[in-house]
């Protein structure tokens, strides 16, 4: 299937040439809560992101009993026993998520949300525009066919996968939907620079043909600006209220004024990338003039004396001859007197 080149999600569309989609990842930092969701919504708004993520999942469908907490999320969770413990304070009702739908629709912030389970899935279908799906669901292809099947667009993290498990996932999801964009992601939070390994997004690109992007899980926003320069269309980025907040992503994500920061510099850089075109823009020409040189006459010539190499010289500005008309110059007659110091024009010469 030949995979589009822009998408539409929401009134926003993805694609190379247009502005990069920004992703605001509240993910699970409203802690349970959906006051602070909704604080979420209003912060990514206010810092002009065009959508806000959450995670729909029901601890007791996503995990066994007594799984380990990952590294990070002890480290941030000390008092959870195991992961079924810790996502159970994280869940927010099926109501919650169509409320959250609503409240995003009042603040004009397109609202997503990752589906982790079929049961998080089928609450979705009907207030999400497409599917972020997450890293750890690259390899679990019957629930990527299963979302495909919706038609709808479909936004694929890639952490902790080889491009081979890439590549089958991407073919799963293609075989039922042309609209789909692959994230490249490392996933460690924080994720330090060097495992960034940010080149694989254009491998992505290359072998898959499709529009990529990046979840950026490092501290601060430099590497998502690396990535806006590379060409992602969809920049993801975890946002809290409070990184002293308890919880096992506050500490890895932006605040709100941090998330504004970024997005304003995402959209320099954009306003940076221009065009492939290799010529001097308006104000370069004015300034030209000026910073490049002339041939001068290095001292006062005679009318009808021919110029030799010692009579002239390479000045600021360029308003006569250029320099690289040198050797056509060496050998000519000056048809007047020059004083020491003149530009040289062609109409001085014979």
């Amino acid at each position: 299937m030949s995979l589009k080149k822009r998408i539409r999600i929401g009134n926003k569309v993805i694609g190379e040439g247009k502005p990069c989609f920004i992703i605001a990842e509240a993910g699970v930092n409203h802690n349970g809560k959906i006051r602070l969701a909704k604080r979420l919504i209003d912060a990514a708004k206010t810092a002009g992101a065009d959508a806000v993520k959450f995670q729909t999942f029901t601890a007791g469908e996503l995990v066994g009993e007594d799984i380990a907490l990952a590294g990070y999320q002890k480290k941030n969770m000390p008092r959870m026993k195991n992961q079924k413990e810790m996502l159970a304070t994280l869940e927010l009702t099926a109501k919650d998520f169509v409320m959250l739908k609503k409240y995003c629709d009042k603040k004009k912030i397109v609202f997503l949300s990752t589906p982790h389970t079929e049961g998080a899935l089928a609450i979705l279908e009907d207030i999400v525009p497409a599917y972020k799906v997450a890293s750890g669901d690259i390899t679990n292809i019957p629930f990527l066919i299963k979302i495909a099947k919706k038609k709808k667009p479909v936004i694929l993290s890639t952490g902790m996968a080889t491009l081979k498990e890439v590549q089958t996932a991407v073919g799963a999801v293609t075989r039922y939907t042309d609209k789909l964009v692959v994230l490249h992601c490392t996933t460690n939070y924080p994720c330090p620079a060097d495992e960034v390994n940010l080149r694989a997004m254009d491998t992505l690109k290359e072998k898959g043909k499709n529009l990529t992007g990046y979840s950026d899980h490092t501290s601060g926003y430099e590497i998502s600006l690396a990535a806006v320069a590379l060409g992602a269309v969809i920049i993801e980025k975890h946002l809290t209220l409070d990184r002293t907040l308890p919880g096992p992503d506050h500490r890895g994500s932006l605040t709100p004024g941090e998330f504004k920061a970024m997005i304003k510099a995402i959209r320099i850089v954009e306003r940076s990338l221009g065009s492939a075109k290799k010529e001097p823009t308006v104000h370069e020409r004015k300034i030209a003039s000026v910073v490049r040189k002339s041939i001068v006459a290095h001292v006062a010539i005679d009318k009808g004396t021919q110029i030799v190499p010692d009579m002239v010289t390479v000045r600021r500005p360029a308003t006569g001859i250029a320099p690289y008309e040198i050797s056509r110059v060496i050998g000519k007659k000056v048809k007047k007197n020059i004083p020491a110091n003149t530009v040289l024009t062609w109409g001085m010469l014979i």
